[in-house]
C-alpha cells in the first residue's frame, strides 16, 4: 500500500492541535494509539486522515469493516517521520498510528436528558486529562451513554483525555462547558440524582431506576449546594488508613453498584 507524505504546513497545523484554543477553532483534535483509532473506526465517527510513524507502517492493518454493518471506508493515509511522530505523540513507546478526528456536533443536554434513557454520569471539575479520560471509559464499560461535563472540567479532546479513554469517548454522548446549577435540578425531575461526598454517605447500592452519578474533583469534592440537590449522598467506606480513593477509582466503584454488578436486592 502506498501512503503520501504530509506537507510541513499539514505538520505545523497538526501539531496545533495539541492547544485547546486550537482544537476549537478547526473542530479538529488528534487521537493517537491502535486500539483508540479501532474504537474509532467502529464508531460512528470518522476520521479525517490516518498518520502512520514511519518504519511502522505494516504494523497497521486496517479493519475489514470500518462502519458498524457496513463496508470498509477508504482514509487518506500519510506517514510522519521519527521527529514530526515525537513532536506531537503522547507515548513513550509509539504504536505508530493516529488519526485526525473532526468534531461531530453532539445533542444539546435537554435533548440528552428528556429523550435518552440510560444512566447519566455527571463529571464537576474534573481537570486532569488523564483522570477524566480513565472516567470515560470505565462509563462505557459499565453502559453509561451519556456525559455532563462541567464549564470547569478538562477537556474532552485533550490528546491525553482521548488517549487514556483508549477510544471509549466515541461510544459516549458528550455535552461539555455545562452550568450545573441549572443542570442538576433538572436532572432531578428524570433520573435519582447520586451525590459523591467524600466525607459521610450511605455506601453505594444498586438503585434499580434510572441513575445520575454526580462526581467532583479529587481535591475539592462537590459544592455543599450540589450535595443538597442530591436525592442521595454516596460513600465509599474504607477499611485502611489511605487519605481516599482516585476519583477514578471511586467513579468505577460507584458505576459498578449503579449498573446492577453488585448484589442486587
Amino acid at each position: 500500500m502506498d501512503f503520501e507524505k504530509p506537507s510541513r504546513a499539514a505538520v505545523k497545523q497538526l501539531g496545533k492541535l495539541l492547544r485547546g484554543k486550537y482544537r476549537q477553532r478547526e473542530g479538529m483534535f488528534i487521537a493517537e494509539g491502535r486500539k483508540v483509532v479501532d474504537e474509532l473506526l467502529r464508531s460512528d465517527w470518522r476520521p479525517a486522515a490516518l498518520f502512520l510513524e514511519e518504519g511502522k507502517e505494516d504494523a497497521w492493518k486496517p479493519p475489514a469493516a470500518s462502519r458498524p454493518g457496513g463496508a470498509k471506508e477508504e482514509t487518506r493515509t500519510y506517514v510522519l517521520t521519527p521527529e514530526e511522530w515525537r513532536r506531537l505523540s503522547q507515548d513513550r513507546e509509539s504504536e505508530g498510528i493516529m488519526a485526525l478526528v473532526r468534531l461531530v456536533r453532539q445533542p444539546e443536554w435537554p435533548d440528552l436528558l428528556h429523550h435518552g434513557t440510560g444512566n447519566i454520569l455527571l463529571l464537576d471539575r474534573i481537570n486532569n486529562p488523564n483522570n477524566l479520560g480513565a472516567i470515560l471509559r470505565t462509563a462505557h464499560w459499565f453502559g453509561f451513554s451519556t456525559v455532563f461535563l462541567s464549564a470547569d472540567t478538562a477537556d474532552w479532546t485533550h490528546p491525553k483525555t482521548v488517549r487514556s479513554s483508549m477510544g471509549s469517548l466515541f461510544h459516549l454522548a458528550l455535552a461539555a462547558g455545562l452550568d450545573f446549577r441549572i443542570l442538576l435540578p433538572e436532572v432531578r425531575r428524570c433520573c435519582l440524582l447520586i451525590g459523591s461526598d467524600v466525607r459521610a454517605g450511605v455506601p453505594p447500592h444498586y438503585p434499580g431506576r434510572r441513575t445520575a452519578l454526580l462526581l467532583g474533583s479529587e481535591s475539592h469534592g462537590l459544592p455543599d449546594d450540589y450535595l443538597e440537590i442530591a436525592d442521595e449522598r454516596w460513600h465509599i467506606p474504607g477499611a485502611g488508613d489511605a487519605e481516599s480513593l482516585s476519583v477514578p477509582q471511586a467513579a468505577a466503584i460507584m458505576m459498578y453498584e449503579i449498573s446492577g454488578g453488585g448484589s442486587k436486592p
